[in-house]
């Protein structure tokens, strides 16, 4: 017979999996085109909340319009984000300087300090303390689907998230900006030479991948009712872990890879106390170095 509990178990873990989903994605895009990890992206989640939290305390806005303004906010985060902490290392374009170990260790770092800077500044502004979300905006009204019992938080979440995985498809594949930012993915040095405006698509890379942090971190608290300054730490290091066990830059699998680190987690949880869920993440990282160094749908890019 079906264990309905552990069904229901793995519909929560595909819900939590779809948000790290949309935060690896954001990753994943960054490292394809700059080769460099953003870790300042956790923060682009919690901005998105917070900017959620500010419009429904101001105006009382429809739902839509909410993740709406989540998605433009992530957008000019993100481009901000790229300005100051990424691209006064791009001011070097020779294919050396591209590929330089101390280059991207040193843009790695920048986007920690912006990460550090980023939470501190809302921990001032807002407080250390849990935010809580108004009655009226929370995702946690029960649907009932035969035994099974769903909230219709999961509901939007799993709608929102393949709305905008497709449209992220259709934009990488289908627009002129989508497919300037595969060319200088593949070869920034050969995008260049082509004619293609390398600068331009980084920042697009920026806008796109922080409007999807941004309206995982809305949707994660409407569904959740509270958040903090500190709540896209976890996220991002699941979504980080994702991207590794994806291959560093490939899409697909960094949500493939995410689905299954959100459906682990939430099976664990029927093994073991829920603390101990967080370290599933740690535990499929430290297995994919091990085993898979290139990801498990790595193309032998890059090592993780």
């Amino acid at each position: 017979m079906l264990d309905i509990y552990f069904v229901q178990q793995i519909i929560n873990g595909l819900s939590i999996g779809l948000v790290y989903a949309l935060m690896a994605i954001g990753f994943t895009l960054i490292f394809g085109v700059l080769n460099v990890v953003n870790f300042a992206h956790g923060e682009v989640y919690t901005v998105g909340a917070f900017v959620g939290l500010l419009l429904i305390t101001w105006v009382a806005p429809p739902l839509l319009v909410v993740v709406l303004a989540a998605l433009a906010v992530g957008a000019v985060t993100g481009v901000g984000l790229e300005r100051i902490a990424f691209k006064p290392f791009r001011r070097f374009r020779d294919e050396a300087s591209l590929r330089s170990r101390a280059m991207r260790e040193a843009t790695l770092l920048s986007s920690l300090a912006a990460s550090i800077v980023a939470r501190e500044v809302m921990t001032l502004v807002f407080g250390a303390h849990m935010q809580t979300i108004p009655q009226a905006y929370l995702l946690q009204r029960p649907i009932a689907i035969g035994p099974l019992s769903i909230t219709n938080g999961d509901v939007v979440i799993f709608g929102a998230s393949l709305a905008m995985l497709a449209a992220l498809q259709f934009m990488l594949f289908r627009t002129r900006i989508g497919l300037s930012i595969r060319a200088v993915s593949n070869s920034p040095m050969g995008a260049r030479f082509v004619g293609i405006d390398t600068d331009r698509a980084i920042i697009a890379t920026f806008a796109i991948g922080s409007m999807l942090g941004a309206a995982a971190g809305i949707l994660v608290g409407l569904y959740d009712g509270t958040i903090t300054p500190q709540m896209g730490f976890a996220p991002g290091i699941k979504a980080f872990v994702a991207m590794v066990m994806g291959g560093l830059s490939s899409i697909p699998g960094a949500v493939i890879c995410a689905l299954i680190l959100g459906v682990a987690e939430s099976v664990t949880t029927d093994f073991l106390a829920s603390g101990w869920k967080d370290l599933v993440a740690y535990a499929f990282l430290i297995v994919t170095l091990v085993f898979f160094p290139q990801g498990i749908f790595g193309v032998g890019r890059e090592r993780a």
